[in-house]
């Protein structure tokens, strides 16, 4: 079934990425300048619609879509959306370079047991060819990308409620490497050929991507997010988690918040991203990470920019995956500014219009 989603070069795509706290939407063109932002928008969802990324309530979150897709030209009705988590599994294999399409799809559903820690009867499989193997020309790399099938059918349900058909299933993590493009311009020149890593930390969930030279080192997902900020403030000021929310956003907190609540969660963010950095470390023989675009929603708390960077010792930026575009005229840039590093996984979703391959 997910190779039957991944959708081919075709109309323009809505990119639709559904977080644990809101729902963002982004619909980009392809013009000779470059690409042209035609819409995008952001949507609150109802709490624990989404839960770590599984959708606990389908209806609510396609009520929501139906809010989002009202706002889009109605001639647009094909969306990517994306897959993250633990339910989502991706490898590189090695098959012969001879075999077709056709034979690499029977040959991995033969060894697909040894490979994903699945039923395979519960699992959507998708596969593309990378390349030769450096090691073995005989050989092509293969990227294999698993899903669990309910999480996949989740999010079509969902789309549809709206109205919306999911023409591509995709992979959160590629899908953030993918909108890299929209940013590179904001990474210094002395760093363009170094260690990028992108870090997108939403509500629960935190992706990484490392980069270089545009080629995906290496992507992880990890559970942490800018909820545990707000549960903060829930405890520590005794307020509802609507309230909570509203004050995190306005910067309406008591006198002191800087040190009560706001300094440790920008510690737990720089540990996190400090872990993360580690495990890529560890796992490569690269020395250091040489710069940082940070994105999501947790990259507009106040002051985390220069924590990172006094912390880590590495240069960072808030991710910009709008500014530099060509803007239709309807839309509000001041909305846009306000949210735009929450639109990077989004983007990304939407450049799968203009790319056949997950990455």
């Amino acid at each position: 079934m997910l190779a039957e989603l991944l959708g081919r070069k075709n109309a323009l795509l809505i990119g639709v990425d559904i977080g644990s706290h809101s729902i963002k939407s982004v619909l980009l063109e392809n013009t000779d300048a470059g690409y042209k932002l035609l819409q995008c928008a952001i949507d609150t969802l109802p709490k624990d619609a989404v839960n770590e990324r599984d959708l606990q309530d389908i209806e609510a979150i396609g009520k929501v879509l139906s809010r989002l897709r009202k706002k889009f030209p109605k001639q647009y009705k094909q969306v990517s959306v994306a897959v993250s988590g633990s339910t989502v599994i991706t490898k590189t294999i090695f098959m012969d370079a001879s075999f077709s399409d056709d034979e690499l799809a029977s040959q991995i559903e033969i060894e697909a047991d040894s490979l994903i820690p699945y039923p395979i009867e519960e699992v959507s499989l998708d596969f593309e060819r990378m390349g030769e193997n450096a090691a073995d020309p005989s050989k092509v790399n293969i990227l294999l990308s698993a899903a669990r099938t309910e999480s996949v059918e989740s999010r079509v349900a969902a789309l549809e409620i709206a109205g919306w058909s999911a023409k591509v299933v995709d992979v959160e993590s590629y899908a953030l490497s993918r909108a890299y493009d929209l940013c590179q311009q904001q990474v210094p020149e002395e760093y363009q050929d170094g260690l990028i890593g992108v870090v997108d930390i939403g509500a629960n969930m935190t992706l990484m991507s490392v980069m270089k030279s545009g080629e995906i080192l290496y992507t992880r997902d990890q559970s942490f997010g800018g909820d545990v900020y707000t549960k903060n403030i829930i405890n520590y000021y005794g307020k509802t988690p609507e309230e909570a929310e509203l004050a995190k956003q306005h910067s309406e907190l008591p006198e002191g918040y800087q040190f009560e609540v706001l300094a440790p969660f920008q510690t737990a963010v720089v540990q996190q991203i400090r872990r993360a950095i580690q495990m890529f470390l560890t796992a490569h023989t690269e020395e250091k990470l040489d710069f940082i675009i940070l994105s999501g929603g947790t990259a507009l708390v106040e002051g985390i920019q220069q924590i990172i960077e006094d912390e880590l010792g590495i240069a960072c930026a808030i991710a910009e995956p709008i500014s530099n575009l060509e803007i239709d005229s309807g839309i509000d840039l001041e909305l846009v500014k306000k949210h735009e590093p929450k639109y990077m996984v989004a983007a990304g979703l939407a450049m799968r219009s203009f790319s056949e391959c997950h990455i």
